[in-house]
């Protein structure tokens, strides 16, 4: 079995845990390596480029939601355990003190073929000839800006018919996981992440419709009218300017993002944001 560990970078606090589970992990008998902040952090000789977590059978994030996030993205289908240090945790489910037997217990479940895993849907966006990086809370589909004289006019369809039309910040669509981020704070509806389910939210919209929860396999068509075009982003990185019109379909793709160690304590999580 092969470990690797990504620690929050800057974070002394992170670094610690990510040192006692290398030491733990090796003690073991499992491979375990860490990225090259992280071993720059904790004294190791060498580490490696996030880049190779597609190749562990699990990696392991220590930090916030943030830091499982970019993991994850780096991770492909390779499992990935959080150690929470942030706030809320809703990924990160493991505390610093719990972690050296959190990840010692993923291992032997590993070895004995027992290792639970839960599947959360990513989602991608694409138009002809270009797709973006799958995104684990949501994609936006926004105006270069936002705000008076900003935004974008659109057509919204869902599996093929149209749902709204009109004038506003954005169209968000957002997994589960990502209805408590930056779906939440654009007034959309919080889904419980055993719902099989994507939340289609109209960012302040002129006229519009209320935020709409639509099933898993949905295709949703974002089509921008503005000569301007539109500018796609997936949770909140990796922002793409698209000529118009355009038409932009989200949808999920594969893989998903593979959750490993214990089941979060969801309403726990969501009594942090109050």
């Amino acid at each position: 079995m092969e470990i690797g560990i990504v620690a929050r970078k800057g974070n002394p606090d992170a670094a610690a845990v990510a040192a006692r589970v290398r030491d733990a992990v090796r003690a073991r008998g499992a491979s375990v390596w860490v990225d090259d902040q992280t071993a720059s952090a904790i004294g190791e000789d060498r580490g490696r480029s996030v880049d190779a977590l597609v190749d562990c059978d699990l990696a392991v994030a220590i930090g916030g939601d943030g830091t499982f996030l970019f993991v994850a993205r780096n991770a492909g289908g390779t499992p990935v355990l959080g150690v929470n240090l942030g706030e809320v945790g809703f990924l990160n489910v493991v505390s610093p003190d719990e972690a050296e037997e959190a990840v010692l217990s993923a291992v032997e479940a590993f070895r004995d073929g027992s290792m639970s895993v839960r599947e959360s849907p990513r989602l991608a966006a694409r138009t002809d000839g270009w797709e973006s990086v799958p995104a684990a809370n949501e994609v936006v589909v926004q105006g270069d800006r936002r705000g008076p004289g900003g935004g974008i006019a659109y057509e919204l369809g869902v599996n093929g018919s149209r749902y709204s039309t009109g004038h506003a910040d954005g169209v968000l669509v957002a997994t589960p996981t990502g209805s408590t981020a930056y779906n939440l704070s654009e007034r959309g509806p919080i889904v419980h992440p055993d719902v099989a389910g994507l939340v289609v939210n109209e960012m302040v919209s002129e006229t519009g419709m209320p935020p709409l929860v639509v099933g898993v396999d949905a295709t949703v068509t974002v089509s921008v009218s503005d000569p301007d075009g539109a500018v796609v982003v997936g949770d909140g990185r990796n922002a793409t300017e698209l000529d118009g019109p355009v038409e932009v379909t989200v949808e999920r793709t594969t893989p998903p993002m593979r959750i490993a160690g214990p089941d979060s304590d969801f309403f726990r999580a969501l009594d942090k944001l109050s």
